[in-house]
């Protein structure tokens, strides 16, 4: 069981919190590049508990200012785009994505109280369809230069979608390693089925079929500079044969990122990204990467907008018991909740409650990964709050590379050493030009 105060440590993200001040430090994703089209409306966003809107320039370079105007607090989401910024229709003052307020038309000549005036203003970074924002005091940092971000529009694909429950439940759901056995377990296989997507190197087997007949892997954890880095080995799938064991590597990364095997199978991965709204809703994003094939990205959103609504909610949701099927429980799946796995995940963590209540949990052999990516986090906030930098804030260029960073899935020998495995492909990353990530549009 977990303390009140510990869980709430974790849980709190508002201004002035320990963990909002924290999770500030990093840059966060804001938006999908496509919600915000050059001459189009402005976007009100809110994000780790703040009221926001989010606009595009003349010149199109995205701004992320507090939603309402400096003036007498209208909302600036039905503002004008013109002359340089946004201009609030109620009294016309106008402002950059600097938050410096341009013009106050209804003063009289020759007063310049408009230099006065600083609107709450965050920089941001558009990058792989994605806008993100640092929220953070200072220089921003780096954003990081992830493999996924400098491969070619073709070879990835960004998708978010609405979660009603703490950011916490989402980022511990994707490091959890054992829930594959249950919660996505397909009952038979299908050859024309999502398992045939999810390829293993070193056998042709799908991952479900492996995921049935091991139901408790192996879990291990290293710490490393990115945030932690897991095991998950299973020796007892009979399906392979004697003396082989599949391994899988996943990574926990600092401070709210999960590096998993997704739908490209061996060929690639995903990346969960859980960002709090407030304490009890966050986005869910997910960026699928292919190293290296092209993405079939029409198929990839025809199952995506068969299970999102238009404003990117779930399908599936508490209102129609996430259109369980006990009939599809039989013999298909396993949950009952169809074969698209991220409506899987919604129920899981969505089910726990607006906030999980942890002083009532009972953890066992298969947590101990939400044990360490608890205390790692625990020890950036520490950081943060005794005026430090947390781990993974990326400063220096020629540290923006992160072939350390390695998602794997395969089958080995089992006599060979599972643990350095990852160090292979690690190996083969060579270092890709970071100059188009680092020039921040502030």
């Amino acid at each position: 069981m977990m303390a009140k105060e510990d869980s709430d440590l974790l849980t709190r993200t508002g201004p002035g919190t320990p963990c909002g001040e924290f999770l500030r430090r990093y840059w966060q994703p804001v938006a999908l590049s496509q919600e915000l089209s050059q001459g189009g409306a402005p976007l009100p966003v809110r994000l780790l508990g703040e009221d926001l809107v989010l606009f595009r320039d003349d010149e199109g370079h995205p701004g992320l200012l507090g939603l309402h105007c400096s003036h007498r607090g209208a909302d600036l989401s039905y503002g004008r785009v013109e002359d340089g910024g946004l201009r609030c229709i109620y009294h016309g003052w106008l402002y950059d994505i600097r938050g410096n307020c341009l013009e106050q038309p209804g003063e009289p000549a020759g007063r310049d109280s408009n230099k006065t005036v600083r609107h709450p203003a965050y920089p941001c970074k558009e990058v792989g369809g994605i806008i993100f924002a640092y929220f953070g005091p200072g220089d921003p940092p780096l954003l990081p230069n992830y493999e996924a971000f400098a491969a070619p529009e073709s070879h990835r694909f960004a998708r978010k979608f609405l979660q009603e429950s703490n950011y916490l439940q989402g980022t511990e759901g994707n490091i959890d390693p054992a829930h594959q056995s249950f919660l996505h377990r397909q009952l038979r296989d299908d050859e024309n089925g999502p398992a045939r997507v999810l390829g293993t190197g070193g056998t042709d087997l799908s991952n479900l079929t492996l995921y049935r007949e091991d139901i408790c892997p192996r879990i291990e954890v290293e710490q490393a500079e990115f945030g932690l880095r897991i095991f998950a080995v299973r020796d007892s799938v009979a399906s392979l044969g004697q003396n082989k064991r599949w391994i899988k590597i996943l990574n926990f990364v600092m401070p709210n990122l999960c590096f998993v095997p997704g739908e490209m199978g061996k060929d690639g991965y995903n990346i969960n990204w859980h960002v709090p709204i407030d304490d009890t809703h966050h986005w869910k994003w997910m960026i699928t990467f292919s190293r290296g094939r092209p993405i079939d990205k029409e198929g990839f959103e025809g199952k995506y907008r068969a299970e999102i609504t238009s404003d990117y909610h779930p399908v599936r949701g508490k209102n129609n018991r996430y259109l369980q099927d006990r009939e599809q429980m039989r013999d298909r799946w396993y949950s009952g909740l169809g074969s698209y796995f991220p409506a899987h995940d919604v129920w899981a963590t969505d089910s726990q409650g607006p906030i999980q209540d942890r002083t009532r949990e009972h953890l066992g052999y298969t947590d101990r990964v939400i044990v360490a990516a608890r205390k790692v986090m625990r020890h950036g906030i520490e950081a943060v709050c005794e005026g430090k930098e947390p781990p993974h804030v990326v400063r220096d260029p020629r540290n923006n590379f992160f072939p350390e960073i390695v998602v794997l899935s395969e089958v080995l020998p089992a006599a060979e050493d599972w643990r350095s495995c990852w160090r292979r492909a690690s190996a083969r990353r060579a270092a890709p030009s970071v100059g188009g990530l680092d020039d921040h549009r502030l």
